[in-house]
């Protein structure tokens, strides 16, 4: 552990602008684009559409990750001072862990669901129906709602270590103890290197049918290999260097008391945590928005929200054409009633 006589100088200076700089860009884009990729894939749900199932499962957590983050803009800008009850902290630690989690989960379906399309269409179809997709996502939720129930049962709320500040640390705190670091490398195999071997299997898969199929025109072939690649890399930029510098720490913190070193390494940590919040707005750009069936969904619902904005419009003016007819009809009465008495 640190020891409590070594001074150290940390203000948390880059949390108080790096975090609400970058969750309030990702709110404004994410709770938007996440509730028309909800609507959308809603849509294709009730047309029996199993992958619409992990797309809408996958928006939601997204959805309500985001509406979370102002709690922690307000953590970050007070310099990593949480003010609330160690309640709340545990609830809200427990919701970012469910979306990390659960969002890595449902894009490892997304892909053996692709996978199965793609590479095997006539096998093993009844993997790809609309009831096997909920029980899917019910287990999923399940699952990760029991491995994360850890934050909910011990202590969240810890003192800044650094004698500097007089700060209190939610769930995030340095240096690590064992337990905590035992369970960082579970989640780190489970919740991360499981899905990166299944996304990467699929995907090198179904780029080899792609590529090596007859019936599929250049132009089709490059779609996919763009797709992928962007998937790939979308699922790399955002939660790999969170996830190795969560392995450096667990392994290095328990057994380190050099206050210079742990501090380094919880400011790198807290930066790639920033980074993986991008996750909410690239998943459903990348799945709901390169569908054609929900890029259709979703140009009819600007369609009708367009229509009845105009409709509205061509309202107030109709009224205020009538109201101005109505003055000048008025006006026309009184002139020429006026005319008439004289």
């Amino acid at each position: 552990t640190m020891n409590n006589k070594t001074e150290c100088h940390d203000d948390h200076t880059l949390d108080k602008y790096l975090f609400p700089f970058v969750y309030s860009t990702v709110m404004m884009i994410s709770v938007p684009i996440n509730c028309i990729s909800l609507y959308a894939s809603c849509i294709q749900v009730r047309k029996k559409n199993e992958l619409a199932v992990y797309i809408f499962s996958l928006s939601l957590a997204d959805l309500l990750y985001s509406l979370i983050l102002p709690l922690w803009i307000d953590y970050a800008w007070h310099g990593d001072d949480w003010r609330l009850s160690s309640l709340l902290c545990q609830i809200f630690a427990f919701l970012m862990y469910m979306n990390f989690y659960t969002s890595t989960a449902f894009l490892a379906c997304i892909s053996l669901d692709r996978y199965l399309a793609l590479v095997h269409p006539l096998k093993l179809q009844y993997l790809r129906t609309r009831r096997f997709s909920l029980i899917v996502s019910i287990i999923v939720w399940l699952l990760e709602s029991i491995f994360n129930s850890v934050i909910l049962v011990y202590k969240e709320v810890f003192n800044d270590p650094c004698n500097f500040t007089n700060h209190t640390l939610c769930y995030d705190n340095y240096p690590l103890e064992r337990w905590q670091a035992n369970i960082n490398l579970f989640r780190i195999c489970s919740g991360y290197l499981v899905p990166l071997i299944i996304i990467v299997f699929c995907y090198h898969k179904i780029y080899q049918v792609v590529r090596y199929n007859q019936a599929t025109v250049d132009e089709e072939k490059k779609k996919v290999r763009k797709l992928i690649l962007n998937i790939t890399v979308s699922f790399i930029v955002c939660f790999t260097p969170y996830h190795v510098v969560l392995l450096i720490r667990s392994i290095k913190e328990p057994s380190t008391s050099d206050p210079h070193l742990l501090l380094l390494m919880y400011k790198v940590y807290r930066v790639t945590q920033a980074l993986t919040s991008l996750n909410c707005i690239a998943d459903p750009i990348l799945y709901c928005f390169v569908s054609e069936t929900a890029r259709t969904e979703i140009v009819n619902l600007l369609r009708y929200c367009f229509c009845l904005r105009k409709r509205e419009e061509d309202q107030v003016k109709e009224h205020a054409l009538y109201s101005s007819a109505t003055k000048n009809t008025a006006l026309i009465t009184y002139r020429t009633s006026c005319e008439t008495q004289t």
